[in-house]
């Protein structure tokens, strides 16, 4: 989760599905979480982030994935309108992330902002994790 000094959200419109949610991806075998984690925010966004602190560990109980949340900063490259994996990249206010992100994703932006909150898991589930019929628990 990537915020400007606007405190407004980058996020990204998956080209596969239409849905629009937080940067991110599938680690490869070979490479760390960080480096995973650079890697899939430049590919989607253009931008270079480092990591400031994991904000959340989710799993979804039917696709059997675990999706980790880091907050990040930007440090360099530029915005792209759009990329190979999305349709549209932009930043978005709060109020834009709770009419526009699934809550599956909406709380992870929601736990991502939090400073008080100590890490623990959630358990979510759901046919898919751009599907409407999703559930977050915990």
């Amino acid at each position: 989760m990537v915020l400007d000094d606007q405190d407004r959200v980058l996020v990204v419109q998956r080209r596969d599905i239409g849905r629009w949610e937080l940067p991110g991806g599938v680690l490869e075998l070979d490479e760390t979480v960080d480096d995973g984690l650079r890697r899939e925010v430049l590919e989607e966004t253009g931008l270079v982030v480092d990591p400031i602190r994991q904000t959340g560990v989710y799993k979804n109980m039917t696709l059997r994935v675990v999706a980790l949340v880091f907050r990040c900063e930007v440090t360099g490259g530029t915005i792209a309108s759009e990329t190979r994996e999305a349709r549209s990249v932009r930043w978005m206010t709060l109020d834009e992330i709770r009419i526009h992100l699934h809550e599956v994703f909406a709380v992870r932006v929601r736990d991502a902002l939090g400073d008080d909150h100590p890490l623990m898991p959630r358990t979510q589930y759901g046919r898919t994790l751009a599907s409407p019929e999703n559930l977050v628990t915990n």
